[in-house]
């Protein structure tokens, strides 16, 4: 079951290094972290589909990162315990942690838990609401043309709305200029073509200047993790 986002948190690089790249491998999106806090902000900012978390992390340890993590967002959890500790796996189980696996283990083992962790949570979850979707820390409203973030209500043009839109159903995935236009306008016109770079300077002035990133040559996307 590939083409899942999860979020990969080990302050062993090593470790984090390997399975980020059997599970790329795999065909998932992976974006890695190192720290405790730095995960809690990852997931709340760009949130995955799974979070493969170490038990003992510098910041905040692995426990931590779930209960603060699962307050937010319902994401799978599957927790890597240095040692086979009853109570380290109850406790991680009671956090909200839908699997564990003891180190050292193979990757190929972590990945068939994987597999089984998101068929499962996949299986149970509603299908996406394309009518309210969410991109970073910003909310749409699709039915009602409205956005909002952290401190309100974001007014945008009827383009920039529906721009916006279009990158936040790709989900990361990349957009070409040409397929922006025939999504907003209807037609695909290479004498207008950077009409869409203005657009989106407008977008980025009016939301996160960091969200939209520009594809040298290819067009924009929302930063997800590391997709690309």
């Amino acid at each position: 079951m590939g083409n899942s986002r999860i979020l990969v948190v080990d302050d062993d690089l090593a470790i984090a290094d390997a399975v980020a790249q059997r599970l790329r491998a795999d065909g998932h999106e992976v974006n890695t972290v190192h720290d405790g806090n730095v995960a809690v902000a990852t997931a709340l900012v760009a949130p995955p589909d799974l979070v493969v978390l170490d038990l003992g992390l510098p910041g905040a340890d692995g426990i931590e990162v779930c209960r603060r993590i699962r307050v937010h967002h319902d994401v799978a959890v599957v927790m890597l315990t240095a040692r086979d500790d009853e109570t380290d796996i109850l406790v991680g189980l009671g956090v909200g942690a839908d699997d564990y696996v003891v180190k050292p283990f193979s990757p190929r083992e972590l990945s068939a838990r994987i597999t089984a962790v998101l068929r499962r949570t996949m299986a149970s979850r509603p299908a996406i609401d394309e009518n309210h979707l969410r991109a970073g820390t910003f909310e749409i409203d699709v039915m009602r043309r409205r956005v909002w973030g952290p401190t309100g209500d974001v007014h945008l043009t009827v383009t920039e709305f529906d721009l916006f839109v279009d990158l936040a159903k790709a989900r990361g995935a990349v957009r070409s200029r040409d397929d922006l236009m025939q999504q907003v306008w209807g037609y695909r016109d290479a004498g207008v073509a950077r009409t869409i770079d203005s657009h989106i300077r407008a977008l980025r002035r009016k939301l996160d200047a960091d969200l939209i990133r520009t594809i040298h040559g290819i067009g924009y996307a929302l930063s997800v993790g590391d997709r690309i």
